[in-house]
């Protein structure tokens, strides 16, 4: 089973250039709460697969754009 890790340095660039620039205004883009953007930012917490999706379609960005695999 592969172990991933978000790329948050991507999503911050992602939300940036759709004018974005803080956890809050993230969250409410992609229908996540804020606390969970917080988490996933500060890197307390991975996406799980339903999270990742909203992400996605949020700023147009692909899985592979999202994570990263790392070993286990």
């Amino acid at each position: 089973m592969a172990t991933y890790r978000l790329r948050i340095d991507q999503l911050r660039a992602a939300a940036a250039a759709a004018g974005d620039t803080t956890g809050t205004a993230i969250a409410e883009r992609a229908g996540l709460s804020q606390p969970a953007v917080s988490r996933l930012l500060r890197g307390k917490t991975q996406p799980g697969f339903r999270t990742l999706l909203l992400l996605r379609q949020a700023y147009g960005i692909t899985e592979a754009d999202l994570v990263e695999e790392i070993a286990a």
